[in-house]
């Protein structure tokens, strides 16, 4: 199936194109992977293939293949005896070796044409939505512990769709120009960062580590790509179409790393033009600090970009439609076990709405299947990612369990013995300012406050206040005077916001995904302007008036 159509001055995929048109690019469709399907056979195949595997993934410095001695192991989640993946952790000396390959390579890379950087993206998409679906899929699966359905929203659809769609923006960025006028021609050239960027990428999205790393080297950038530990095996699959696809070397640089390492070695060097970051706020705030101490030293000012996470909300009202406000918390809030950082993690419910839904929710919850993802595929979701996340979802369980504030009312439980399973968990609080309500957890664990109905606006501002996030959330109601009313006092609660929605599911080009607070720089990847980011315009008169006299009118 041809899914894209590219206008860029050339022939791509049959189609012949001209120059100044548009590029039409549409949403990767998800498959469906039903029983008897060819894409679930295909899928199987793959799975077959992984298990009991173990891949060495090797840091990649242009075209070498490089083995440190600090060697490390990717472990399935929910099955830790698993070994996913055999990798190493690059040193200082390698990582400054990739600055210096980067950099060697920058100029010639930044001089090609948009549209041919593009080409690559292009035919990458082309490739993961064909003969590498099922591939990338299968080590999303195994290596994160995505079911499925959740695997193809990420690891194909979304990552399809940034680099089809960023490639589409970094084309049509080039017809946006300056007003020329008959004494002067004016034009903007977008140019790449002068230095190089550095991508760190979490575990929960191999989309996202796709898009850290391919946006900036689309708009003319070299990068040094540090995957997450546990997310080696996808994201090097990622790298390895970008480079078959016609990615030069030494563009991205592949540096599975030490996380403190990776950051001294970058934020150290006067190279350093960018950060692209998604993860914890405290690696986030700690990059930013040493960027601030070792400003300075810097060539250029570095762009900084992170996405941090949330404390996303549900916030029902008693109009709200109660069956829609239940699947959708369900899916929010346990979907990935709550492992996705725009999941709900704290829901508002009136009292008047309250018994209905505690009924549904509980009566879902008993047939909530969590497991084994690829053995059993009516699995809802399957174990946290590992032993430091499952340490830390325990210690809110334990606060949970001894706080007279709280309630559990379902779920609670928990068991590392052979992955690291969580159980979905839904707690009520008494206290709606409890540290529950507002630290982020990454974990299926879902806290609900019950409010009088009558203090609904007061609960409003209580939304608005209680975390230091803003990333996503939810209003459920069909009162229009509560929804306009809640959209004016959440207007900065919120970067992606929903109504009669959930607060997961942001899709490419319909809603840019990005937060501000402690959410992050709300930077929206997956819109039209997120290329911008990565480009240092510049501007080129060039005048056809020549000047004649020194003196203006007026002195004479």
């Amino acid at each position: 199936m041809l899914r894209v159509r590219v206008l860029l001055g050339r022939s791509w995929r049959g189609f012949r194109t001209f120059p100044g048109l548009a590029v039409e690019v549409k949403n990767e469709p998800i498959l469906g992977f039903e029983a008897g399907s060819p894409e679930r056979a295909e899928l199987q195949k793959a799975l077959d293939g992984l298990k009991g595997r173990t891949e060495e993934v090797p840091c990649v410095v242009g075209d070498e293949l490089v083995w440190t001695k600090d060697v490390r192991y990717q472990l399935s989640p929910f099955n830790h005896s698993h070994k996913v993946a055999k990798f190493c952790y690059a040193d200082k000396e390698l990582i400054d070796k990739a600055i210096q390959a980067s950099l060697a390579a920058r100029r010639e890379w930044d001089l090609k044409p948009v549209r041919d950087r593009a080409q690559i993206l292009f035919k990458a998409a082309d490739v993961i939505s064909g003969p590498k679906r099922a591939e990338i899929l299968a080590k999303t699966m195994i290596g994160q512990g995505k079911t499925v359905v959740q695997a193809e929203i990420d690891a194909a659809a979304e990552l399809i769709d940034f680099f089809r769609f960023n490639a589409k923006h970094a084309v049509e960025l080039e017809a946006q120009q300056p007003i020329s006028t008959k004494e002067s021609t004016n034009t903007a050239l977008y140019r790449g960062l002068e230095g190089f960027v550095a991508a760190v990428a979490p575990f929960n999205f191999t989309a996202i580590g796709g898009n850290l790393a391919g946006t900036p080297a689309l708009m003319g950038n070299v990068v040094l790509w540090k995957p997450s530990d546990t997310a080696v095996s996808a994201s090097y699959a990622v790298y390895r179409v970008l480079r078959e696809c016609g990615l030069p070397p030494n563009i991205i640089q592949f540096l599975p790393a030490d996380g403190p390492v990776f950051g001294d070695a970058v934020t150290s060097s006067p190279h350093l033009a960018g950060i692209n970051f998604t993860g914890s706020v405290p690696t986030f705030k700690r990059l930013w600090k040493q960027v601030a101490q070792n400003i300075d030293i810097y060539r250029t000012f570095p762009r900084l970009a992170g996405e941090c996470g949330g404390k996303n909300f549900h916030f029902v009202h008693s109009s709200a439609d109660v069956r829609s406000v239940v699947l959708g918390t369900i899916r929010s809030a346990f979907e990935y076990g709550g492992q996705k950082c725009s999941a709900c993690s704290r829901m508002y419910v009136p009292d008047s709405s309250w018994p209905q839904i505690r009924e549904q929710l509980l009566d879902i919850h008993k047939d909530i299947r969590v497991g084994d993802p690829v053995e059993d595929f009516s699995t809802f979701f399957s174990a946290v990612i590992d032993d430091k996340s499952f340490a830390r979802i325990k210690r809110w369980l334990d606060h949970a369990k001894s706080s007279s504030n709280l309630s559990i009312i379902a779920g609670g439980k928990c068991d590392d013995s052979k992955g690291y399973f969580v159980e979905p968990t839904i707690i009520v609080t008494k206290d709606p300012q409890d540290p529950i309500m507002n630290e982020e957890i990454f974990g299926p664990v879902l806290t609900i406050y019950v409010y009088p109905e009558k203090n609904y606006a007061e609960v409003l501002r209580l939304v608005d206040n209680t975390s230091p996030y803003a990333l996503t959330g939810s209003v459920f109601a069909h009162d229009q005077k509560v929804i306009d009313e809640a959209a004016r006092v959440l207007r900065n609660a919120a970067g992606n916001y929903y109504v009669n929605d959930k607060s997961t599911g942001s899709i490419v080009a319909q809603q840019p995904f990005g937060g501000a607070r402690a959410s992050g720089t709300n930077d929206k990847p997956g819109g039209p302007h997120y290329v911008l980011r990565w480009t240092s315009p510049r501007v080129v008169k060039q005048t056809h008036v020549p000047l004649t006299e020194w003196k203006y009118p007026y002195m004479g």
